[in-house]
């Protein structure tokens, strides 16, 4: 295999995903909001930058793109939003763009902002990969700042709909927090019991708990599960009334979450 994908930890708690190919000896870089983690390693593994790809305008996740673009002259693949002058190459759903050798779909997956989207490829490895931003998180989802509930439980399904190994690849290691979280709303789920034990030990040999598996999402993370009785009984709990739909469901959880 000749492409692997290199951990950049950027400012408290971002990921910064390097995708190499050893055989070109270029890469691609995922939401770069600080371009010095990305040129420390460009340099250290002797790489060309080839392309960047972002996923929503939120400037943790574009800042570098300028001084990225200035050294590299590197094309800028993105959603087609006024807030991200720099993208050359604007995705929007279904789009299927291939980069650096990859095979790259999009998904538009709106919710923590409206410009939002997701890259999936089947080329990295044996296991498909996801580069989702803020959109889904290992235990969690981002806050809404921009779109609704019902949007954010679309886009959550989307994802929820790929193969079940797939490797999530998220930009911030929230993972610890959301899944002490998740322990309120289902605190008889022994699964999350099982994972939220092994991420305390993880993150005391201070090891990144991302890329997660899909699967363990799924049986996890409370805003892939709204479906489920048991998060709708959490949510009426909560809330003091019966919500009417998953998406409602979702609404009350996130809520919740971001008051918590």
């Amino acid at each position: 295999m000749s492409y692997s994908i290199h951990t950049l930890p950027a400012f408290n708690d971002n990921y910064l995903w390097l995708v190499a190919d050893t055989r070109s000896r270029q890469a691609l870089v995922v939401d770069p909001g600080d371009a010095v983690p990305v040129l420390a390693a460009l340099d250290s593994l002797q790489l060309e930058l080839a392309a960047i790809l972002v996923t929503h305008h939120h400037s943790d996740h574009v800042g570098g793109v300028g001084e990225l673009v200035a050294r590299y002259g590197a094309p800028v693949y993105g959603p087609p939003s006024a807030r991200i002058p720099q993208v050359t190459h604007p995705l929007r759903e279904g789009d299927r763009p291939t980069v650096l050798g990859l095979a790259f779909e999009i998904l538009a997956v709106p919710g923590h902002t409206l410009d939002h989207i997701a890259y999936v490829t089947r080329d990295i490895g044996p296991q498909p990969v996801l580069f989702c931003g803020d959109t889904l998180f290992a235990g969690g989802c981002g806050r809404l700042f921009e779109g609704t509930p019902a949007q954010m439980y679309e886009s959550l399904s989307k994802l929820s709909a790929l193969p079940a190994d797939t490797l999530v690849y998220c930009a911030h290691e929230y993972t610890l927090a959301n899944l002490r979280f998740a322990t309120l709303v289902e605190p008889d789920n022994p699964d999350l019991q099982q994972r939220l034990a092994a991420v305390i030990q993880l993150r005391r040999d201070d090891r990144p708990t991302v890329p997660s598996r899909l699967a363990d999402e799924l049986a996890t993370n409370p805003f892939l599960r709204c479906r489920a009785p048991s998060l709708a009984e959490a949510a009426a709990r909560h809330s003091g009334a019966a919500p009417s739909s998953a998406a409602e469901t979702l609404g009350i959880i996130r809520r919740w979450k971001d008051n918590a």
